[in-house]
């Protein structure tokens, strides 16, 4: 499987997008051409060219205007006639993207981008989506990064597009409106419910364009992605940060082994508990494997002041992680938990019934690769028949093991 991966440790922008798909491999003769359908090209040009920063070569991407006087704005986004197009809201936009003759794709992943900008600055202004005057967005530029995001991605080829967590850096902007926070109010909501970072460095480091293009594109979030790198390729950043202030991206491949053995991510949580009874323990364990945990189990260890303690051992499932460090603190009297990630490989599992001389008993067997490769009967099962029969329980094992064979 085919993978683009985002690095965005110093956040992303647009034109960074644009940069880093052309440093990764889009014809930036293909790029311009398809652009040129959008019928804007009197409103600007691309100048690409190379470019470093702190010694990481890439390509950079500046989006010339032929008009500058877009900043010419006042601070409520009112026409001034003359350069009317700097203030397209979302209906101008549909019409520019679905008049040209790019692909349905290119289209459709574009009016998806914008949708989230114009959702994000509808919620943050109060107004709906259509009265939404772009600022950013409208201005010729935006035009060009979504659209061209768009392009690149639909060129590539690629299966799925993963990313790390977005750092969305610190400080203050200035904006049409006044001072903004970092990240500015479009970037938090257009990002809600994504991984992010912060504070990298007090500039920002991620535009509500690039927040959108990673929103709509990217498939998978992982900080640890297991791949295997063919590429790298860096779009370079307008300013000079403490960081790097480039965009890094990757074609990778993931093997996809067919009879890969279903791994699930779960997480064990710890704590040492040295003022609790044996009985207490015992209880909290019996509550906590009642309550869905995958596994609990205690060992026995010396804290401070040589004091004979036990070190409660949860394993759950990663979505479960907070529930379970809630019912740690609810049955315990810990005031810490500690957590790993980890991965858990389980086998599948199927049950038989086994008729044996002495009555029913369940068989559980253990499936590797569609094939039984053990299988044991029920523990309780075997007891309930040893104390029926007034046997050891190893007779009732012998018995079942007879019954097996024939």
């Amino acid at each position: 499987m085919n993978i683009l991966y985002y690095d965005c440790f110093s956040g992303i922008s647009g034109d960074m997008n644009l940069a880093a798909m052309i440093d990764l491999g889009v014809d930036p003769e293909f790029l311009q051409a398809e652009l040129s359908k959008l019928r804007l090209d009197e409103e600007f040009s691309l100048k690409i060219s190379q470019d470093s920063r702190k010694g990481i070569f890439g390509t950079r991407v500046d989006v010339e205007l032929a008009h500058h006087h877009h900043h010419d704005h006042d601070h409520h986004g009112h026409h001034h006639g003359h350069h009317h197009h700097e203030h397209r809201n979302l209906r101008d936009i549909e019409k520019i993207i679905n008049n040209s003759n790019l692909s349905d794709q290119v289209k459709s992943t574009s009016l998806a981008i914008f949708k989230r900008v114009a959702e994000a600055e509808a919620k943050i202004h109060g107004r709906t989506v259509y009265e939404v005057h772009f600022h950013e967005v409208g201005a010729t530029d935006s035009i060009v990064d979504i659209v061209g995001a768009a392009i690149c991605f639909h060129q590539l080829e690629i299966d799925q597009v993963w990313c790390s967590s977005i750092e969305l850096g610190g400080g203050f902007i200035n904006c049409a409106h006044g001072m903004m926070p970092v990240p500015a109010p479009a970037t938090s909501e257009i990002l809600a419910g994504l991984p992010s970072t912060q504070g990298a460095v007090q500039k920002e480091t991620t535009t509500p364009t690039g927040a959108a293009i990673l929103a709509e594109l990217v498939d998978n979030f992982s900080d640890s992605p297991h791949m295997v790198v063919q590429k790298t390729s860096y779009g370079i950043g307008h300013r000079d940060n403490e960081i790097p202030n480039v965009l890094r991206v990757q074609l990778a491949e993931i093997s996809q082994q067919a009879d890969a053995l279903p791994t699930v991510p779960a997480r064990l949580l710890q704590c040492n508990i040295d003022d609790m009874t044996g009985e207490m323990l015992g209880a909290a364990l019996e509550q906590l494997m009642e309550d869905g945990a995958m596994d609990v189990h205690f060992t026995a260890i010396v804290m401070k002041k040589n004091r004979p303690a036990t070190t409660l051992s949860l394993l759950c499932s990663a979505e479960d992680e907070d529930k379970f460090k809630r019912l740690i603190f609810k049955h315990t009297t810990t005031l810490g938990i500690k957590s790993t990630d980890l991965e858990k490989t389980v086998l599948d599992i199927s049950f038989d019934k086994l008729e044996t001389p002495l009555g029913t008993v369940t068989m559980k067997n253990a499936i590797l690769d569609g094939k039984v490769i053990r299988s044991k009967p029920e523990l309780e099962d075997c007891r309930a028949l040893a104390k029926k029969h007034g046997i050891s329980l190893n007779e009732v094992y012998l018995q079942v093991g007879k019954a097996r064979e024939i």
